[in-house]
């Protein structure tokens, strides 16, 4: 078995002792979308010891462009699934924890304190603060990656006392600032490369070989083929975190009332008040027939013939939510509720 890895411990600088180190490593991969698919396919052929899957997408057409370890017959499937399935073909020696879940306030502390590293592999701001703050209350380092377009950004925060995600941001973005991927698009290729370099941040944390990008933000633009760095320092305040916060809503959110998929699936009938906030284009892959699409980009809707409950669905339920709150503010006669996990729980419901 030793033969397996033999281009890396044949490395003056990484040795039998690097592979080692990584033998013996447990990393939590936050996504399996673009970014943590290339992130687990390198550190599991690598060789860490212990990899931790946290995702509770399915597997989606329009994944397919840019998530390219899943194929046209895993749509529908659970991603945590098939990425299991394909990781332990790879590599029999890993041992794999799943986690069928997305990343909350309720079970981060608990789920980070098992791993010696984190790959934040999201595209959300709040699970990105999430994850920050639990790294610094547990002190573990994570090495982070985003996408926008043909563009993408590396770094690792919390690295023996370095800087934080919050050294660099100290504060959330409010939704209307936040560019979505689901609107705003992502060339297929660019998640590759920065989830491919976010895999090597990772393996240097773990063996110490190399220079971190710790107080540094690296900048990659894929349309001129161009790499950048940013320095940044570590302020004081940003590593006294106490407590994680009550909430991780963006920060001009308020609290809507919310509906489990499940519940939602035993009321839908015929005159249920449905608003699908995702673009035409993903309306258009799949919808519920009850369904009234209203993207989120031109949120406008009519005020209500009579209060009631009107629904508010998306894709994860992230943007629902922040949709609900926008017309409640707008119609309090009526009652808006989001759709908890939105198609992609419902889709999971219909099809087992």
């Amino acid at each position: 078995m030793d033969h397996r890895y033999t281009r890396q411990t044949q490395l003056k600088d990484f040795g039998p002792e690097g592979q080692q180190k990584l033998a013996s490593s447990k990393v939590l991969v936050v996504g399996l979308g673009g970014l943590g698919l290339p992130v687990l396919q390198y550190l599991n052929a690598m060789g860490v010891g212990t990899l931790g899957l946290m995702d509770q997408d399915v597997v989606e057409l329009h994944n397919l462009q840019r998530q390219v370890l899943y194929t046209e017959k895993d749509l529908g499937r659970l991603k945590l699934e098939v990425v299991h399935e394909t990781l332990k073909s790879q590599n029999s020696n890993t041992h794999f924890n799943l986690h069928d879940t997305f990343l909350i306030r309720e079970n981060a502390l608990e789920t980070i304190k098992q791993y010696d590293l984190v790959v934040d592999a999201t595209d959300n701001f709040p699970t990105r603060y999430l994850i920050n703050d639990a790294c610094v209350l547990l002190g573990k380092p994570f090495v982070y990656g985003a996408l926008h377009g043909f563009e993408g950004h590396v770094s690792v925060f919390n690295y023996k006392d370095g800087p934080t995600y919050r050294c660099l941001y100290p504060n959330m973005p409010g939704p209307e600032e936040v560019p979505n991927c689901n609107e705003n698009g992502v060339l297929g290729v660019v998640p590759g490369i920065i989830g491919t370099l976010q895999a090597l941040e990772a393996v240097k944390v773990l063996t110490g070989v190399g220079e971190v990008l710790s107080g540094k933000l690296l900048l990659f633009d894929g349309l001129a083929q161009q790499f950048s760095k940013i320095g940044f320092k570590r302020n004081p305040l940003h590593s006294k975190v106490e407590a994680l916060q009550d909430s991780y809503d963006p920060l001009d959110c308020f609290t809507v009332a919310a509906i489990t998929a499940e519940d939602f699936q035993s009321i839908l009938d015929a005159d249920t008040i449905l608003l699908d906030v995702r673009t035409p284009q993903e309306f258009n892959e799949n919808h519920l027939k009850e369904a009234i699409n209203v993207p989120m980009e031109r949120l406008l809707v009519p005020k209500p013939a009579k209060s009631g409950k009107i629904y508010v669905i998306c894709q994860s339920g992230q943007r629902s939510e922040i949709a609900a709150a926008q017309l409640q503010k707008q119609y309090p006669d009526s009652t808006f509720i989001t759709v908890s996990g939105g198609m992609n729980k419902l889709m999971t419901l219909f099809f087992s």
